[in-house]
């Protein structure tokens, strides 16, 4: 593809509420040409209009535009059928974490990206996060010696909507943030998980189908062992979703990030308070979603396969799948899983 030539991206569904940001981040890039689809017309043409952008309500019409690639926000369960579709006609793909909502879906995406000779990228936005990026280096580099153990936590607001349908999401806070902090420990550790044990509970929304709450105990093949908080703890008028942070503990030294730490506090109790909140967090760092973005346009431009990869998305996936085994047996499983 010729350097002056601009990459034609398309995003597949706002059900996610990362298909706007992504939308967001990528209108102001001179080398992207945008557009999008979403069946659900009144909520994707609100959005395209106030970024500006060409959409549809077919996404059989978006491809028929060609793409060079899609970006695949739908909610999860309806991964499997997009990406397919984004294969076939010949587009690069970055979908949303996770992967998909079974392991035999997660290869059957893998498969067909392979089977056309498309890229399959996850959507792991905090690997390129400043602090974790950081982190990464000096773990990498044998900084701390040999890695003991790792606490890693990912807690956040309930989300609602979809996100808490079995059916649409796959499960609840295990399936929604187990998923960034396992990719995080594969990544880092350079080890794959052989071993999770997991316990969860839904003290905090007793009435909804799904886990709240989750803690999970994850074994490397190094020897490492981490823990991650998963859970939908933090309450609707905090200043942020959540967070992701890394501890890890060598025999040399310890170290931790925090990957959205990199803010300002703001205090704040005048007329249009943003979201009803008194206090604020402004980012002042690195915006991680743009280096995803990057990443994905220049594998596409430069004919290589971008990282995090599909199967990056299925392993992380597999170790949110063996905490929900664990849970309802009360026993650890070990990994890989079958089926």
């Amino acid at each position: 593809m010729s350097s002056t030539t601009p990459v034609k991206i398309g995003i597949l569904s706002f059900a996610h509420l990362h298909g706007a940001g992504y939308a967001a981040a990528l209108v102001g890039r001179d080398d992207v040409e945008l557009r999008a689809a979403d069946e659900n017309a009144e909520r994707g043409k609100a959005i395209a209009d106030r970024l500006g952008i060409p959409f549809t309500s077919s996404y059989d019409d978006l491809l028929a535009w060609q793409p060079d690639g899609v970006i695949v926000c739908s909610e999860n369960a309806g991964h499997r059928v997009l990406v397919e579709k984004a294969a076939a006609a010949g587009a690069h793909v970055l979908c949303e974490k996770p992967l998909a909502t079974s392991l035999a879906d997660g290869r059957a995406m893998i498969e067909a990206c392979e089977a056309a000779g498309v890229n399959l990228m996850t959507a792991f936005p905090v690997r390129f996060a400043t602090p974790i990026a950081g982190l990464e280096q000096l773990v990498r580099k044998g900084t701390l010696g040999r890695v003991h153990a790792v606490a890693g936590t990912n807690p956040g607001t309930m989300p609602g909507g979809w996100f808490v349908d079995p059916q649409l999401a796959g499960g609840g806070a295990v399936m929604d943030h187990t998923v960034h902090v396992a990719d995080l420990l594969r990544w880092i550790l350079d080890s794959e998980a052989v071993e999770v044990y997991a316990q969860t509970n839904s003290i905090l929304y007793p009435d909804l189908p799904v886990e709240t709450a989750g803690t999970i105990a994850v074994t490397f093949a190094n020897g490492t062992v981490a823990t991650i908080d998963c859970s939908w703890s933090k309450p609707k008028s905090y200043p942020t979703w959540g967070g992701v942070t890394l501890e890890f503990v060598g025999e040399d030294g310890v170290a931790s990030a925090d990957a959205f730490g990199q803010t300002i506090n703001s205090y704040y109790d005048g007329p249009g308070r943003a979201g009803g909140q008194d206090v604020s967090w402004p980012a002042w760092g690195a915006n991680p979603d743009a280096g995803l973005l990057a990443e994905f346009v220049a594998g596409i431009r430069e004919g290589r396969a971008p990282h995090p990869n599909g199967w990056d998305g299925y392993r992380a996936t597999e170790i949110a799948f063996a905490a929900y085994e664990s849970a309802k047996s009360g026993q650890p499983v070990k990994l890989p899983l079958e089926g």
